[in-house]
């Protein structure tokens, strides 16, 4: 099949769809959220922390450069469905090994990651050699990723700390190569605009991993929830963490998904946009979501009592790392600032020094309430621009 006819037709007009086949695909990635966030549970130490937060950059790093690879590949072309099939095969080896990932299944880890890497750059490369300028990035692409292999590979082969320093060195490997433009010896970089991606395909699949991992987030609540005595207090804590749920999915679908789709499709250098507010800074709310559920499973189990160190930080945390990432990101789209989303992160900052003397109830009400509060104050300000 010539790799012209594995491309999708953009001459229509408008940004491409999200295909079922993509959707399907990402079955694969609620279930690593889900690994995710039980991890986080079981292992509430800063150590768990970095680990977690390593394979979540891992996690976030296929799925996102999948995203990328369907914005100019066709997912309804044979080839293309097949590539993402067998993506999705390893992804579930990936997603499986991710409890013991550090221990005794940290080489299948490893490998997993690798083939996902390495496998879908090298056939993206395959599949677009009639277009020399793209076929050459993911030929740079793939060379960056088989350098990141090596230490990936050889940190599943060590133990302990070795193995977290050599993964560390290749995540580090694979999240600044974008950066660098790809750079490789002999083929010179890569340029963020020379990047055709269409934007409004890119800011829906984000979209769509948002609601992944909020998703885990109702899955995590209910289920604990639905486990316990329904006493008034758990009823409450309930309520507080759907609440808080409510008004992350609100504070980024209810303007800011639609605006940054519109943006970055008009926009002079998409590519470089993109580049920044999706494949980098986009992670910093996922993040935000999953501690938020690991909170919520928390606080809904002991309600009462002085909060815990772990679960004061992940209440506060998982707010301030969604409210984070969603103000850099307004940043890095439309280039200001919002100042009702650094009022909310200073909010939650100031929580802080309560946070030990209140009980884990009082302090969701207040990481919620200030979520809630932002939702509206959006809102409020939306339509006096509307009316405007």
């Amino acid at each position: 099949m010539p790799s012209r006819h594995m491309l999708r037709d953009r001459a229509a007009g408008g940004h491409a769809r999200v295909t079922y086949v993509e959707l399907f695909f990402d079955l694969v990635f609620v279930f690593a959220v889900t690994q995710l966030s039980h991890g986080l549970m079981q292992h509430a130490t800063l150590l768990g922390v970095v680990e977690t937060g390593l394979l979540l950059m891992a996690v976030w790093w296929a799925w996102i450069f999948t995203a990328w690879v369907t914005n100019w590949l066709d997912p309804e072309r044979p080839p293309v469905r097949i590539m993402l099939f067998a993506v999705m095969v390893v992804g579930m080896v990936l997603t499986m090994s991710i409890p013991k990932a550090f221990g005794e299944r940290g080489l299948i880890f490893a490998l997993a990651f690798v083939a996902i890497q390495l496998g879908r750059s090298l056939f993206t490369a395959w599949a677009m050699r009639a277009h020399p300028f793209q076929s050459r990035n993911f030929i740079r692409i793939s060379a960056w990723f088989a350098a990141s292999g090596v230490l990936w590979i050889a940190g599943g082969l060590a133990e302990g700390g070795v193995r977290l320093a050599l993964w560390g060195g290749a995540i580090a490997l694979e999240y600044v190569s974008p950066a660098m433009g790809f750079w490789t010896p002999g083929m010179g970089r890569a340029r963020a605009e020379e990047w055709d991606v269409e934007g409004g395909h890119l800011a829906e699949r984000c979209a769509l991993f948002t609601i992944i991992a909020l998703g885990e987030s109702i899955l995590v609540m209910g289920a604990t929830t639905a486990g316990l005595a329904w006493t008034p207090t758990v009823i409450a804590a309930f309520l507080a963490s759907f609440a808080g749920s409510l008004a992350m999915w609100w504070i980024y679908f209810a303007d800011t998904a639609e605006a940054a789709s519109e943006a970055i499709s008009h926009a002079k250098d998409p590519g470089r946009l993109a580049r920044t507010a999706y494949t980098y800074i986009h992670l910093l709310p996922i993040a935000g979501i999953i501690v938020t559920a690991v909170a919520d499973e928390w606080t809904i189990h002991h309600p009462t009592g002085h909060t815990d160190p772990k679960t004061a930080a992940a209440l506060i945390g998982g707010p301030f790392l969604f409210l984070l990432g969603g103000l850099l990101f307004k940043r890095a789209v439309f280039r200001a600032w919002a100042p009702a989303q650094v009022a909310a992160l200073l909010a939650l900052a100031a929580l802080a020094p309560a946070s030990l003397v209140v009980s884990p109830l009082i302090l969701s009400i207040a990481t919620t309430g200030v979520l809630l509060g932002l939702a509206v104050r959006e809102g409020l300000s939306r339509r006096a621009e509307a009316r405007a």
